[in-house]
């Protein structure tokens, strides 16, 4: 804010610069001859560049002096010149300062009104961005009316309670009808929650329950575990050996089918006729159980080869390929009958058969002899052994029934498998042919009957009709009973 200030000069500043222009021997302008007109005003700015300007002029002059070495008395009297104009200097100086500030203050004051505006016209703006605002969300609103499920006019008219159905809600008939129909439907929906606050207590109680019989439950078998081992004396002082008999099921449920044949067959001799014998599964479980899963895994996979010659069957394999196929199965049969160890692999389980002397239960039992018998899985043969075979008790098994000695494989397809005949003479077990009878093998004789001359086969039919009469009268397992028992006390009788 620069302005004239001439107005505002001062007397005493005008005589200052007159003084310094005198003294510095400068002559002043020349007055206008004619006394008429105004002197032009001056401003302070100017006066300030006049003084400024013969500041200069004596500080000039005053070093020309000092380089001249003139007269003191000059010196000093350029030094009052140079005094008396730094004082109208600064006396200017605070002339402007003043001027400035007395022009700031009327800026302010004409800014007041102005500020005063502008905030009155933001404040008038955000009040009508307000109202534009609300108003545009009124005309947009979007009521939840046509989303509710409203119970139908007839139904409301029927069901809804007459301090709903007879208040007057609006002047207009149909927004009457609808508060209505809204305020019937905030009671339904009160019902509603509050009925579903029950219905969450009784949830939350019921499966509080649940989970107390749950743990109950898990809790249980720990229990029954504990009650039935501390029961064991109790069964074993009572003879009702419960326990041992579950056990005893679980494991023939892992048997493979000859010796569970042999198994069921045996103990429904006992329970049914009252066989003085006793049958027991040995062996180990977990053994059975992993033997039992890789015979499922062969046989899936034997299936899916099934399916897939099949299907190539089907496609029109090429023979070449049919044949290099069953080459390749050829070798893998030969290879596994190969290994002796592979073809005579026992099952983990086994049956164990004993034979008591007597069957009055009230005389003290005498154990005549214990059976084993085993199953050969590759070649489907079941062998029987002596548990107690020392001496003459190696051999009482042979030749129970008439040419069956049991020192070679009963049927074609095990000494197929087996390749060369192995010597049983030397095994603990025997493959007899009543016992693949007993655990449901039956097969065909390598030679026909008619074979033979006429008295040879009538011979042989005299000799085996003794044996046989009372086997194929399918009581077998009576009859092998009664074979071994009667053998047993010969034996017996004899040493």
């Amino acid at each position: 804010f620069r302005r004239s200030a001439s107005s505002l000069s001062s007397p005493a500043a005008s005589m200052a610069t007159v003084l310094a222009a005198e003294a510095m021997d400068v002559e002043a302008p020349a007055r206008p001859p004619s006394a008429t007109t105004a002197p032009k005003p001056r401003s302070l700015h100017d006066l300030l560049a006049e003084t400024r300007a013969s500041v200069e002029e004596v500080a000039a002059r005053i070093l020309a002096i000092k380089k001249d070495g003139a007269p003191k008395s000059e010196l000093r009297e350029l030094v009052a010149q140079m005094s008396l104009l730094l004082i109208t200097l600064r006396q200017v100086n605070r002339e402007i300062l003043m001027e400035e500030d007395k022009v700031k203050g009327e800026t302010e004051a004409a800014k007041a009104p102005v500020d005063s505006t502008t905030l009155r016209l933001h404040n008038l703006l955000y009040e009508k961005n307000h109202y534009v605002k609300a108003i545009r969300s009124c005309l947009d609103f979007q009521t939840k009316h046509p989303g509710i499920d409203l119970v139908p006019e007839e139904e409301f008219h029927r069901t809804a309670p007459a301090d709903i159905r007879d208040k007057t809600l609006a002047a207009d008939t149909a927004h009457d009808l609808m508060l209505k129909r809204l305020n019937f439907e905030l009671v339904q929906r009160k019902e509603l929650c509050e009925r579903h606050e029950k219905l969450e207590q009784q949830k939350n109680s019921l499966l509080g329950t649940i989970a107390n019989q749950k743990k109950f439950l898990s809790s249980l078998p720990s229990h029954l575990k504990s009650l039935k081992k501390a029961s064991l004396p109790v069964q074993q002082q009572l003879g009702m050996l419960h326990t041992k008999k579950l056990k005893q099921h679980h494991a023939a449920e892992l048997l493979p089918s000859p010796l569970y044949i042999t198994y069921t067959q045996l103990l429904g001799q006992k329970e049914a006729f009252g066989e003085n014998i006793e049958v027991e599964v040995n062996g180990s479980t977990k053994d059975a159980q992993t033997f039992a899963q890789q015979q499922a895994k062969q046989e899936m996979a034997g299936t899916l080869a099934n399916d897939d010659s099949n299907r190539m069957d089907d496609d029109a394999i090429d023979e070449e390929e049919d044949a290099q196929r069953r080459r390749s199965r050829s070798r893998k049969s030969s290879k596994e009958a190969s290994n002796p160890a592979l073809a005579y692999q026992l099952h983990p389980l086994k049956v164990v058969l004993h034979v008591y002397d007597t069957e009055d239960p009230g005389t003290k039992r005498r154990k005549l002899i214990t059976l084993r018998f085993e199953y050969l899985a590759k070649l489907n043969v079941v062998c029987v052994g002596s548990e107690d075979s020392d001496g003459m008790d190696s051999n009482i098994l042979c030749n129970l029934f008439p040419d069956d000695t049991g020192l070679e494989l009963p049927h074609q397809m095990a000494k197929l498998y087996a390749g060369e005949t192995p010597n049983f003479s030397e095994k603990d077990s025997r493959p007899y042919k009543w016992a693949q009878h007993l655990a449901g093998i039956d097969f065909l004789p390598e030679v026909p009957q008619s074979v033979g001359d006429s008295s040879n086969r009538a011979s042989r039919n005299a000799d085996l009709s003794s044996g046989l009469a009372l086997y194929r009268q399918q009581n077998r397992a009576q009859t092998i009973l009664q074979r071994i028992r009667s053998r047993k006390i010969a034996q017996m009788a004899l040493t």
